[in-house]
C-alpha cells in the first residue's frame, strides 16, 4: 500500500513594499479647509504649477521651480492633470478637475468658492480682471463680455457672477475689493 503524502499550501508572496491608498486630493472647500496649512499651501502650488504648465507651455521642472515645489509632489497630487508623453515628459491636460478655493464677486463682496473646473477657474479670474479694469479705467467692455455667465461650485451650486455696475461702484468704494490673490486664504 502506499502511503500518500499532503502537500503543503503554498506560502502567498508578499511585497516588501506597504500597500498604500491611492491619495486623492480635496474635492469640497470643507475638505480643503479641514487639512493643515501646510497641505493648503502645497496644494494651491501644485494648482499652479499645473495652471503655469498648460497656460505657458513650460515644463514640469520649471513650473515647478516657479511655485517652489518638488516636481514629485505635482505628479502625486496633481497627476490626474497630467498626461506622461511617449518621451517620459509631462505635459499639462487641456482642462482638468483639480479643486480650487477661490474668490468670487458677488453682491455681499467676496465670497470663498470650490471650484472644480480648471476652466471655469479662468472664467472667475476673467471676470476679477474684467471688473479691475472697470474700476481702474471705467472701461466695463470686458465685463459686457462676460454677461449672463454663471459658474458651477463644487456642490453642484450655480453662482452668477456680479455685472452691476453700481454694485461693482459701491463694493468699490467701501474698498471690498482687494484682488491681492484670487485664491482663497490658508486656513
Amino acid at each position: 500500500m502506499k502511503r500518500q503524502t499532503r502537500r503543503k499550501p503554498a506560502k502567498k508572496h508578499r511585497s516588501s513594499r506597504p500597500v498604500r491608498k491611492r491619495r486623492t486630493g480635496p474635492r469640497t472647500a470643507k475638505q480643503f479647509f479641514a487639512k493643515s496649512e501646510r497641505f493648503q499651501d502645497r496644494w494651491t502650488r501644485v494648482t499652479h504649477a499645473v495652471s503655469k504648465m498648460r497656460a505657458d507651455g513650460v515644463s514640469l521642472q520649471q513650473a515647478s521651480r516657479e511655485y517652489g515645489i518638488d516636481p514629485r509632489t505635482v505628479i502625486r497630487l496633481g497627476g490626474s492633470a497630467l498626461r506622461k508623453a511617449a518621451n517620459g515628459r509631462y505635459t499639462a491636460k487641456p482642462s482638468d478637475r483639480l479643486l480650487r478655493v477661490l474668490r468670487i464677486l458677488t453682491r455681499e463682496g467676496l465670497r470663498e468658492v470650490a471650484i472644480l473646473d480648471s476652466r471655469l477657474a479662468s472664467l472667475v479670474a476673467e471676470h476679477a480682471n474684467a471688473v479691475q479694469k472697470y474700476l481702474q479705467t471705467g472701461d466695463d467692455s470686458a465685463l459686457r463680455k462676460l454677461k449672463r455667465r454663471s459658474i458651477t461650485d463644487a456642490s453642484g451650486k450655480r453662482v452668477r457672477l456680479l455685472m452691476n455696475l453700481d454694485e461693482i461702484n459701491r463694493l468699490g468704494s467701501a474698498g471690498v475689493l482687494s484682488f491681492e490673490s484670487l485664491y482663497a486664504r490658508s486656513a
